[in-house]
């Protein structure tokens, strides 16, 4: 990993690899901030108020970031 890299750069970087799905559904996703191990997101368009947007957070978002993300072990979402 190149100097510099912050880890809020690499959880970016892994959120463009499933935003195409998330785009797919009418929704989005960008990263609102990093601390202490937990991604904070915001959920957009149809993910907003979606009833299978927490399964979506937890086994897609956060399995992803957890396998590309090293010291990222929770993601939660706010409200836009």
């Amino acid at each position: 990993m190149s100097k510099g890299v912050t880890v809020e750069d690499q959880v970016k970087e892994a959120l463009e690899l499933i935003r195409p799905a998330i785009q797919m559904d009418g929704g989005d996703i960008q990263l609102a901030s990093v601390r202490d191990g937990t991604a904070v997101v915001q959920l957009y368009g149809a993910c907003e108020g979606c009833p299978i947007s927490p399964v979506t957070l937890k086994q897609g978002v956060e399995r992803l970031l957890k396998e590309k993300v090293p010291g990222i072990t929770e993601v939660i979402a706010v409200e836009a």
